[in-house]
């Protein structure tokens, strides 16, 4: 069955009375009942895995099921719970919770370490398992996956239960620690939110009959995108709840929220399935929270040089150059962080950016230095931006150039970059490196799942 056409563009808006004398939910349903708005079926499903981290630990470890757990990125009570287990959120942690916070909110606390490549091994048979029962459109983070409906797929009953078959599915192929939420709207926006109105293991409809009074119980900050300086920006336009936006003409309520397209929420609150933004990537780089013994001056420099290695490996993986380097950091006394750049020709040389990542560090250097207590950074990064699809090579082109010339230098480092990304593949990580690794957790460096960026598999061996 082919799927559903793009809806159709919003419509031309109506005049609308203002009136002072009649509520905003009034005023609301008088501009709804007016607006000649597509139709708008349940078109997707969302999938949020819930507590995923600690519920991966608890399904690998069998002791830790039924208890408080949170998973950790280091062994210090300095780090924060990046996972917490419903049992523990019973006590009033959850992620970003301090470790010492959390132990004296629970005497009784089991405290994991985080194991990444193993929660990417669970999400890759979950996304497979999800394919089973529905194509997957969007894996849109770690534990959270869109999928689009087709029609006939997507009247209630239907959803409800392909629903309830891909959940039961997770369970019994994955592991029946492995719970979810669910949401099934006319949007993926929509969905989403269904999804966490009901947590643990729930699963929420919202049909276009619904909309949108059914989200004027939820805050703004629950709707993605609205941080604490939007909601701010809202507030002066006296927009202060979902019911106030949608109280408003779209014209209006995009001028509240400013820029472009800034009307895009209204009709995505009352269900219309707007064509996607495309977007796309502009920097590679990963960054790594220092354990207290290794927050000095040497130890964090084989940190950086580590993480800049992983990065160039990827960018040669996904076939791109760079044209900067930038070093971040953030110091202990310090919430601002801190951070410079230099650019490069354009490279996916590893030789080359380390070459850069030197010339920076003296900077680093001075500025832990200069600070009051000396050198104590608690987080050391790597980004290579300004990064595009390389667009040809013509090696063949340097074959008889002097062997000292740069271009040649630059030719045969990139070529043995490329040999060691083969090898390492081959033979396992770290089976040829640049320079000395330091040994314990410096050598395992980069291989956190970012917010919205899951690590191939293939980057626990770079």
């Amino acid at each position: 069955m082919s799927r559903p056409a793009n809806p159709s563009p919003p419509p031309p808006e109506p005049p609308v009375r203002q009136s002072s004398r009649i509520s905003p939910q009034t005023c609301h349903d008088l501009r709804y009942l007016s607006l000649d708005l597509p139709p708008r079926p349940l078109r997707w499903l969302f999938l949020d895995l819930n507590s995923y981290f600690a519920s991966v630990e608890q399904q690998l470890q069998p002791e830790l099921r039924g208890r408080p757990v949170i998973v950790a990125p280091v062994g210090s009570d300095t780090t924060v719970a990046i996972a917490a287990s419903y049992e523990a959120r019973r006590y009033g942690i959850n992620t970003g919770t301090p470790v010492w916070e959390a132990k004296q909110k629970c005497p009784d606390l089991l405290i994991t370490p985080a194991r990444h490549e193993r929660y990417v091994e669970f999400h890759d048979a979950i996304v497979a398992e999800i394919w089973r029962h529905v194509p997957v459109e969007r894996v849109c983070s770690i534990d959270e996956v869109a999928c689009r409906l087709l029609d006939n797929e997507n009247g209630p009953a239907a959803a409800r239960a392909l629903a309830l078959r891909i959940k039961a599915g997770i369970r019994a192929n994955i592991g029946d620690c492995l719970t979810s939420s669910v949401g099934i709207a006319p949007n993926r926006l929509l969905a989403k939110l269904a999804s966490d109105m009901q947590k643990p293991d729930g699963l929420v409809v919202l049909t276009a009959d619904q909309l949108p009074h059914r989200l004027f119980a939820l805050h703004l900050r629950d709707i993605a995108g609205i941080g604490a300086r939007m909601e701010r920006q809202l507030a002066r336009a006296g927009i202060n709840d979902i019911a106030g936006l949608c109280a408003r003409r779209p014209r209006d309520a995009g001028t509240a929220w400013g820029g472009t397209n800034g009307d895009r929420l209204w009709y995505l609150l009352h269900g219309v399935d707007l064509p996607e933004k495309p977007t796309q990537s502009r920097t590679i780089g990963h960054s790594h929270v220092l354990a207290p013994r290794s927050r000095g001056l040497a130890p964090t420099r084989l940190v950086a040089r580590r993480l800049a290695l992983k990065a160039a490996s990827r960018l040669r993986r996904k076939g791109y150059i760079a044209r900067t380097l930038v070093l971040h950091g953030r110091f202990e006394d310090d919430k601002s962080g801190w951070r410079t750049a230099r650019r490069l020709a354009a490279t996916q040389d590893s030789f080359a950016i380390l070459a850069a990542l030197d010339a920076l560090w003296p900077r680093l250097e001075a500025a832990g230095r200069a600070r009051p207590g000396g050198f104590r950074l608690r987080m050391v990064g790597v980004t290579l931006a300004g990064i595009e699809p390389v667009r040809g090579e013509q090696e063949s082109l340097f074959a008889h150039l002097d062997p000292d010339s740069a271009l040649a230098r630059e030719t045969r480092n990139l070529a043995l970059s490329r040999a060691i990304d083969r090898l390492n593949a081959r033979f396992g990580r770290n089976a040829v490196t640049l320079g000395p690794l330091a040994g314990g957790r410096a050598d395992r460096v980069g291989r956190q799942i970012a917010f919205g960026r899951i690590p191939e598999l293939a980057e626990f061996h770079e």
